[in-house]
């Protein structure tokens, strides 16, 4: 079968350097040519972090000689970061959105990266730097979106007080990188391709179908338990915890007194016999069932399974779908199950995942055993070959960016690896205007700021447009919206206030309200400043509505005439023409409302009477006609032997009232009594057969013939 050129992969890790020849076949399959291991002579690394370049270099170079000695001179070579030595940062960064248009997608993009460059501005003041260029972006995920503190779905098109996400953003130190192509130099090697640890892991682990899925991929080595989340086709957030192996380890040596490399090989027993030798440090032996064991031990395996699962639930912020593990601490007994229960996750939702679970096939060699360590060192020569990690350039107004394509980098991924603000390119949206109408707070937001404009190679494109090697990007911060105005015929549609649709004399008006600011009268020309006070309120009376309509009131206003009755100062009103609404007689100030049609009289009313004085003014005049009831009929009583003057000139009640006049008028004063009804009815007084007696009342109580009666008496006479 032909072959390809083979893959020289290196797994520098914390304990020692793995290299690996794998000769890729043409049917897919990867064959393992050899297997070279060499630990470190001193703790040169720590948590994934090259401390002492020449003595790993040292050690790499002895792997790869020995490679050579077998496979031939080795110049290239595809090596991995450590998941440890990443940096994830779960940041929540806040928006004032109150009296501002809704959200767009823009806007939430861009909140979201600028909640990454928070979480880059805190790495840097953690490790005491100030140049972002010194730490890559290699991944964010969005934990939550907030309105107004809530925890929201979407925050497209919301309105509130504060926007807000919460993001993990992880990134992966440059010295890392730097000190790794430092220690290949010293060792005579070029890095032909760059991964992470966990990304290699789960290229060959997870097939594409299950990439999407929500996955926590746990590494369990000696000393830390590396942790990668997977969400929608990539790694989301990485993490790390320093337990892992060496805890169970060291447990079973101070369970037993043992020496730890002899506790070690104790460990790896528990999970392949059911019963062991166990010798301690003062040469005693003795036989222990593995279970026996492993319930000494059982409260640190508890104790390594609550710190992998805490830190799956920081970085993922839920349980996830399911819990891949590998590494030769995830072989560790009653390890998985406490996981699944811990995640409250059913018993075949956390797997352990060893060279038998790779999805590509492998031929082994039968000379070289295998082991769980060589999941990691066989993904990265594969990931090499078929998805490697590109190291590209980009121009960023006009600034070299050096970036590491860990996914599919956009835009947005090289903003923030230039470090410029995200959010100082998006105008800002114009100020919000707040007014009361009618007692009730209306906010008008102000307009948008109009969006960053970004050109990638000559062409408009936004912040998720895909970049590649060598693109040029421009970037222009957009313009800050207008200020919210209002006018007071705005307001009055928002407070949804209606006219008055009235009718007069057949002619339709809508008849707007009026209105005051901060309680003066204005008219609708008049600007409105924030925080005014607007009251709309409509006119009352018809007057108001005939006066704000442009009509004339003088004919049917009324009018007071003064004239001295019997020496006695006395007005009288008079209304020249009359005035009808709905058909009923009104004058100008009765009120008026929606709908109202309004008449006015076409004929001059009669101007005031002597006649109309005296009714007016009866009470002073008991001698003037009087109108009663007698038995229920109506009763008019003329007056008898008056005189009349006005002005010292005799006069009649049919006369009209000079203003300013003297009237007299002269007459009996003695008050009618019951029996003067009888000169206006026929009414007879005989006794009918049966009757003993008459009975006189006036207004209910008894009376008699000359009793005195007044205007608006109610008289009576029956016989009993």
């Amino acid at each position: 079968m032909t072959q390809q050129t083979p893959i020289f992969a290196l797994d520098i890790g914390t304990r020692s350097v793995i290299g690996m020849i794998l000769e890729p076949l043409e049917d897919g399959t990867y064959h393992i040519q050899d297997i070279k291991i060499k630990e470190h002579k001193e703790r040169s690394m720590l948590d994934g972090q090259i401390h002492d370049v020449v003595a790993v270099s040292e050690t790499i170079r002895y792997v790869k000689e020995q490679l050579e000695a077998k496979n031939g001179p080795l110049h290239q070579v595809c090596v991995a970061a450590a998941g440890r030595s990443l940096k994830t940062y779960r940041v929540k960064v806040d928006l004032p959105i109150e009296g501002h248009p809704l959200l767009r997608k823009e806007d939430i993009r861009a909140l979201e990266l600028s909640a990454v460059q928070q979480a880059q501005k805190k790495l840097l003041e953690k490790q005491n730097e100030q140049d972002v260029t010194h730490y890559h972006c290699v991944g964010y995920s969005v934990v939550n979106y907030y309105l107004d503190h809530q925890i929201i779905g979407n925050l497209i098109d919301q309105r509130g007080k504060i926007a807000s996400v919460e993001i993990i953003a992880t990134f992966l130190p440059r010295v890392v990188i730097d000190s790794l192509i430092s220690s290949l130099t010293r060792a005579d090697l070029q890095m032909e391709a760059l991964t992470l640890e966990p990304i290699a892991a789960i290229h060959v682990l997870i097939p594409p179908s299950m990439r999407k899925l929500n996955i926590a991929l746990v590494d369990i080595g000696a000393g830390t338990s590396d942790i990668a989340i997977t969400a929608e086709g990539t790694v989301i957030a990485y993490g790390m915890v320093p337990f892992a192996g060496d805890e169970i380890t060291e447990a079973i040596s101070q369970q037993f007194l043992l020496d730890f490399h002899i506790a070690e090989e104790i460990k790896r027993q528990l999970s392949t016999v059911e019963e062991v030798a166990i010798t301690d440090i003062l040469g005693i032996t003795e036989y222990y069932k593995s279970e026996t064991i492993l319930d000494q031990i059982d409260q640190e395996i508890e104790n390594l399974a609550q710190h992998i699962t805490k830190k799956i639930l920081e970085l993922n912020g839920k349980p996830p779908q399911a819990v891949m593990l590998i590494g030769g601490g995830s072989q560790t007994p009653r390890l998985r199950e406490k996981i699944a229960k811990l995640l409250q996750l059913p018993d075949r939702r956390v797997a352990i995942r060893s060279i038998d679970a790779i999805q590509y096939p492998i031929e082994w060699p039968d000379s070289i055993v295998k082991g769980p360590e060589f999941v990691t060192p066989i993904g990265i020569g594969i990931s090499s070959r078929e998805k490697p990690v590109q190291y590209i350039t980009v121009h960023v107004n006009g600034e070299v960016i050096h970036l590491f394509e860990m996914k599919s980098m956009t835009i947005g991924d090289a903003l923030i690896a230039s470090g410029i603000e995200v959010k100082n390119l998006f105008g800002k949206p114009g100020m919000a205007l707040s007014v009361k109408i009618n007692d009730k707070l209306y906010i008008f937001p102000g307009e948008y700021g109009t969006l960053p404009t970004i050109l990638l190679n000559g062409k408009l494109a936004t912040l998720d447009t895909p970049i590649q090697n060598g693109d040029i990007i421009e970037v222009a911060p957009g313009t800050d919206g207008k200020d919210a105005t209002l006018t007071l015929e705005e307001a009055l549609l928002s407070a949804n206030i209606q006219p008055y649709h009235i009718t007069i004399d057949g002619k339709e008006y809508d008849l707007k309200p009026l209105v005051e600011i901060n309680g003066v009268d204005v008219d609708y020309s008049n600007p409105i400043q924030d925080r005014d006070s607007i009251r709309f309120y409509h006119v009352s009376t018809i007057e108001e509505a005939l006066i704000l309509l442009g009509y004339s009131t003088i004919p049917y206003s009324k009018k007071e005439i003064k004239v001295y009755l019997n020496g006695e100062m006395k007005t009288i009103l008079y209304q020249p023409r009359k005035i009808y609404r709905n058909q009923k007689e009104v004058s100008l100030d009765d009120f008026i409302t929606d709908g109202d049609h309004i008449t006015f009289g076409k004929e001059e009313s009669h101007f005031p009477t002597i006649r109309d004085l005296a009714m007016q003014e009866r009470h002073l005049l008991p001698f003037f006609q009087i109108e009663v009831t007698f038995n229920g009929q109506p009763v008019t009583l003329q007056p008898k032997d008056m005189q009349i003057y006005m002005n010292k000139r005799k006069a009649s009640f049919d006369d009209l009232l000079e203003p300013d006049s003297f009237i007299e008028i002269i007459g009996n004063k003695d008050q009618p009594t019951f029996s003067d009804v009888f000169n206006y009815i026929d009414f007879s007084i005989l006794m009918p057969q049966g009757a003993s007696r008459y009975v006189l009342r006036i207004n209910g109580k008894p009376a008699e013939f000359h009793t005195p009666i007044k205007h608006g008496d109610q008289l009576e006479l029956f016989w009993e």
